[in-house]
């Protein structure tokens, strides 16, 4: 196995206040869980760094969210790896209107060629009505699963 890229180096300091910060539990879960990751990544302490599989199953973690929390520490220091990175949400491509259009265009004959409308189809047609700059076949499945509209 190659040697880990992102070393866990915690100072006194650090120590203490991660060890103090884990047994308060006046904290997010996620912050204290990851101030137990470093605690146990740690290879200053006695036992020396755990593996991060051991720390996995210890904490019941995935050992990607490990080796993140390792790499974060050591580029972006302490506070950086205590807290999780907010999550970003991409706003949605379909507002009320253009849902109006697709479940009309749901509803008319299915195109020359084919003998019912498929998500795919719908999604082309969506595109080339001009509604939309592009659109996946599973937007347009979850917008007529959510009006309770099938195909076929």
């Amino acid at each position: 196995m190659p040697a880990k890229k992102y070393i866990v180096s915690l100072t006194k300091e650090e120590q203490k206040s991660l060890e103090e910060l884990t047994k308060t539990g006046k904290a997010a879960a996620a912050k204290i869980n990851h101030a137990k990751i470093l605690l146990k990544a740690d290879i200053n302490r006695e036992e020396g760094g755990w593996k991060d599989q051991s720390i996995s199953i210890a904490l019941d973690t995935s050992v990607s969210t490990i080796e993140q929390v390792r790499q974060r520490f050591v580029e972006e220091g302490l506070e950086s790896a205590l807290n999780p990175r907010p999550r970003t949400y991409s706003p949605k491509k379909l507002d009320g209107e253009i849902e109006a259009h697709l479940i009309a265009v749901a509803c008319s004959e299915a195109p020359e060629g084919s003998s019912r409308w498929t998500l795919r189809l719908l999604a082309d047609k969506m595109v080339s009505l001009g509604y939309v700059d592009s659109i996946s076949h599973e937007s347009v499945r979850q917008v007529l699963k959510k009006t309770s509209l099938s195909l076929g």
